[in-house]
């Protein structure tokens, strides 16, 4: 079994809030993570996959596929994006970092699949500071 881990980056906008609440409610625990004008950050994404390496290739998962499957079903969805607004797969989602990793990972497990490898994990950063980890259900 061997890990392999590409990184890919992305900038999107996004806020944290529930709409059933008040704005003083959102304010009280996501704090500037509401603000009703959004904000952004400049986010890592690294995709970790697993498997045996094909004795004839030596891959895993040959990389430019993984870039292809990477940017096709995640970067090209959320690259300079509303990610509350305009991203398909987290429509009535909250946009923490943590729910956006969990989604993903679910965009991308099949397509690796498909691939003869396995999603191990997601990692996603979101500040310096800040960053999730996903392994899968």
């Amino acid at each position: 079994m061997i890990y392999l881990t590409r990184r890919e980056r992305f900038n999107a906008a996004h806020k944290l809030y529930r709409e059933g609440w008040t704005s003083a409610q959102n304010e009280a625990v996501f704090g500037k993570c509401s603000n009703p004008n959004w904000h952004g950050h400049n986010y890592e994404l690294f995709v970790t996959v697993k498997g045996e390496v094909n004795p004839e290739t030596g891959f895993v998962i040959d990389l430019k596929e993984l870039k292809n499957i990477i940017n096709t079903y995640v970067i090209d969805k959320l690259d300079h994006r509303n990610v509350n607004l305009d991203v398909d797969f987290m429509q009535g989602k909250m946009a923490s970092t943590e729910v956006l990793a969990i989604e993903i990972f679910h965009q991308l497990k099949p397509h690796v699949e498909a691939h003869g490898a396995t999603l191990h994990s997601v990692r996603l950063v979101e500040t310096e500071n800040n960053s999730v980890e996903y392994f899968g259900d």
